[in-house]
This record gives structure tokens, C-alpha cells and sequence, in this order.
């Protein structure tokens, strides 16, 4: 298979497991081992085109959402009151939320996928947090909206999106479940986990760039490499704003029961297909 092509799955599967409660990590870890990708195409560099590539797809969804909460945020600092409009006291709330992750992720993230990065621990994971997303779905009264959270609640959902540095756990899907956990509604949740990814994934992405310029620098990456990384970064972007549409429509009238029946389904495939390696 040629390597862009790999790419494009890739850049697609990214698009697809970023904001499904699915696992992104540990689906490209999944497929990276599945297809044999090299070593030198992989790394930072070309997480970084990815992760890129989703947080455009948000920007581009909640764009007009993004600029309500930014300027609302402005706002509030300037009048010393963090609750002046529900808008600031969502964006004050999404900061509040974003430090857990962003403490985890800056200090933790490599050591964690690096240790973790296995199939059968993603087995595991994606089975475990099926069963917390099915407990969400049980317990949940599900008539909050998102304004409507404390401070008590969005640092719970922030330590929920804390743990998902762990491969297969999902983002969007602990987040999510947190979500409903603290009662807000399946698309209330879903809305509120998006908004919370963009400052993380906006690090992880900057980080990923600065990596990919010292390599650069070294002459370690190339021309290919160049494409193969634009071409991941379109395909996620395409395919991940196409997928935020179709969640956010779906969550209107579903339940999260599909993706629990995914996440089991390819747990018990990948556990299958390791004894049968061995």
C-alpha cells in the first residue's frame, strides 16, 4: 500500500475517532500497526498534522460560538466579574476545566502513550469506558444545558478529559460521559466536550508543529514527509467536520448504545486477533 494512502486512512480515521467516543489513539495506533507504517513517518510531527486538522474541523463547526465565548471572556475581565453574561461563565468554566488536561497532557502524555501503546491495554480501555459511558447513559437525568454547570462540575469534566490521555479511553467519549454525569442533555454534552478539546488539541498541535521544525531544522524530515503530513491534516479536517455534524444531529434523538457496542465489538476483535498472533 503506498505510503499516502496511508495518510488519507489515517487523516480519516483521526477525522472519524477524534470526536466519536471511540478512541482516536487507539484506533491510529490500531491501524498504524495493521498497515506497518515506518517509523520515521510517525511521531510527533504527523500527530501534530492531525490533531491540526480536528481543531480546524471545530474552529470551522463552533465558529461562531468560539467568538460569542472569546469576546465574552474579554469582557468579563474587563468588568472584574467572571458570571456578567451565561457566555463569559461558559468560557470561564471551559478554562476552568482545561487545566487538568493541560497539566496531564504537558508533563504525562508521551510517558503514558509510550508505556500504554499496546493492543491489549487499548482493548481494555475501550471495554472499561464502554462500561462508564453506559453507567452515564443510565444515571444521567439529562436536563441541563451547559450554562447551567458549576465550577464543581466542568473541573469534574476536566479531570475526566485528564484521563483520557490514556490510549483508548477517548476524549470526546470520557468527556462526554462526564457530561452526562453532572446531567446535561446527550448534545448539551457533546457540544460542551468539543469546546473543551480545542485549547488541548490547539496545544498538542503546537507542540507537535515545534517538534516537527527542530526535525526539520536537522534535515530528518523531507519533501514526502511534507505531503504525507498535509495530506493527514486535510483529511482529518474534511472528515472531522463532516463527523461533528453527523454526532451532533445524532445525539438529538440516540443514545451513546451504538458506540458501546462498537467499542466491545472491537475490544473482543483485537483481544482475539492478539492470541491468535501469538
Amino acid at each position: 500500500m503506498p505510503d499516502l494512502l496511508k495518510a488519507v486512512i489515517l487523516g480519516i480515521a483521526q477525522g472519524l475517532t477524534e470526536f466519536l467516543p471511540i478512541s482516536s489513539t487507539g484506533h491510529l495506533v490500531l491501524l498504524e500497526n495493521a498497515m506497518h507504517l515506518p517509523e520515521s513517518r510517525l511521531g510527533l510531527p504527523f500527530d501534530a498534522a492531525l490533531h491540526l486538522g480536528t481543531l480546524l474541523a471545530i474552529l470551522i463547526f463552533f465558529w461562531a460560538a468560539i467568538v460569542r465565548l472569546v469576546t465574552a471572556w474579554i469582557g468579563s475581565i474587563r468588568v472584574r466579574k467572571w458570571d456578567v453574561t451565561t457566555d463569559s461563565r461558559l468560557a470561564w468554566l471551559i478554562a476552568l476545566a482545561t487545566v487538568p488536561g493541560a497539566f496531564v497532557g504537558f508533563f504525562f502524555e508521551t510517558t503514558i502513550e509510550n508505556k500504554l501503546s499496546q493492543p491489549v491495554t487499548i482493548a481494555v480501555m475501550l471495554i472499561v469506558f464502554a462500561g462508564v459511558l453506559v453507567l452515564a447513559e443510565v444515571l444521567g437525568t439529562r436536563k441541563l444545558r451547559a450554562t447551567q454547570l458549576g465550577p464543581k462540575e466542568a473541573l469534574f469534566v476536566g479531570i475526566a478529559q485528564a484521563i483520557a490521555v490514556i490510549p483508548g479511553v477517548s476524549r470526546s467519549g470520557i468527556t462526554m460521559s462526564a457530561g452526562l454525569f453532572a446531567n446535561l442533555d446527550r448534545e448539551q454534552a457533546a457540544t460542551f466536550a468539543f469546546l473543551l478539546s480545542a485549547p488541548i488539541v490547539a496545544g498538542a498541535g503546537a507542540k507537535g508543529v515545534y517538534d516537527a521544525l527542530k526535525e526539520a531544522h536537522r534535515g530528518t524530515l523531507g519533501i514526502e514527509d511534507l505531503r504525507f503530513f498535509i495530506i493527514g491534516f486535510v483529511m482529518a479536517a474534511l472528515v472531522g467536520y463532516m463527523t461533528v455534524g453527523f454526532l451532533m444531529r445524532f445525539l438529538r434523538s440516540h443514545t451513546f448504545y451504538p458506540f458501546v457496542a462498537y467499542r466491545v465489538g472491537l475490544a473482543v476483535f483485537v483481544l482475539a486477533a492478539v492470541l491468535v498472533t501469538r
